[in-house]
């Protein structure tokens, strides 16, 4: 068990909600977490007067709240060693520039190898738990197949202010996208619901009744009018939402092997060398180029920028040969 914890409410505190109080107090404990112990059961008010401790209920002067809140249980999924690649570490959080082939989640079938077993081995200690279970807290997730920067909390603190901040749609969130075709119109707002594709439910498909999906684009580079370099930023984070929605307007990812399909007239306006390049890259050709925050324990601003691998700088220098 950890230390017991204890708060006694001072004049300028009394008529709060308890949950509220706590967590102005015990500031390493989210107010979610609080909440979750209250309903367990796991914290009590001393001198009982025999109201039930709630999360809504409001404190008084002089009340005494006390708990000893468990040790976080291990997770289900193991450490695993593998290497990463760190952008950034402290105490809360860790940015990571993830390979593309790294899943980042375990799933049925599929517990061992993802980046979180990565994260439990290396981060270690450092994990203080996300809902009192010893894990990383994953805020926002990069395709299998996507590479680039992500960003993982250690704690409940920084997981609920990152959590607040995707919700809020104030990440700053930009990827570097090589398409099929080039867009009409050098800039533009992609706005579109994204929901399981009802023909095939691996595949996601823009559709009304679709979750609300909204994908700001610009043109950097036009390789004739074959392919294009586009940046692409997130105003919402859906499934596979910038494949989609480069698939739905006609400009789908080279290389995408679900929303790839490409015109033979596209595939001829490439010249045969920038052709094989694209045709040989065996991933869609989309990295998650930067990500900036706020930092949800320090209040400090931060912004990560990461290079493309070798893959696609390989493919973007193909299709460059096309320019000269």
């Amino acid at each position: 068990m950890t230390e017991r914890l204890s708060a006694t409410v001072e004049e300028d505190e009394a008529g709060v909600r308890v949950d509220r109080f706590l967590a102005s107090r015990w500031t390493d404990l989210s107010r979610a977490r609080i909440i979750a112990l209250i309903t367990e059961g796991a914290i009590t008010k001393e001198m009982d007067d025999g109201r039930r401790v709630v999360p809504s209920m409001k404190v008084r002067i002089g009340d005494t709240f006390a708990g000893t809140p468990p040790l976080p249980i291990q997770a289900e999924p193991l450490p695993e060693a593998m290497p990463l690649s760190i952008a950034y570490e402290d105490d809360d959080l860790i940015v990571i520039d993830k390979v593309a082939g790294l899943t980042v989640h375990p799933a049925p079938g599929h517990w061992s190898g993802t980046l979180v077993n990565g994260l439990l081995h290396h981060c270690g200690d450092s994990l203080s738990g996300i809902g009192g279970v010893k894990r990383p807290g994953i805020v926002h997730r990069i395709d299998k197949d996507t590479s680039g920067l992500m960003v993982a909390a250690k704690n409940d603190i920084a997981h609920h202010g990152l959590a607040s901040q995707f919700e809020a749609h104030t990440v700053e969130r930009a990827y570097l996208a090589y398409v099929w075709g080039v867009p009409g119109a050098t800039r533009g707002r992609i706005e579109g619901g994204i929901a399981r594709d009802p023909k095939n439910r691996k595949r996601m498909a823009m559709r009304a009744y679709g979750k609300a999906a909204v994908t700001h684009y610009r043109v950097l580079r036009a390789f004739g009018v074959g392919a294009a370099e586009i940046e692409c930023r997130l105003e919402t984070g859906r499934t596979h939402q910038i494949r989609v929605h480069m698939s739905e307007m006609t400009w789908p990812l080279i290389g995408d092997p679900t929303y790839g399909r490409v015109s033979r007239a596209r595939k001829a306006a490439l010249t045969p060398t920038a052709l094989e390049a694209a045709l040989s890259i065996r991933r869609q050709a989309l990295h998650a180029a930067t990500l900036g925050f706020i930092h949800p324990v320090s209040g400090e601003h931060l912004i990560f920028e990461s290079s493309p691998p070798p893959e696609i700088k390989e493919l973007a220098e193909k299709l460059s040969e096309m320019q000269a």
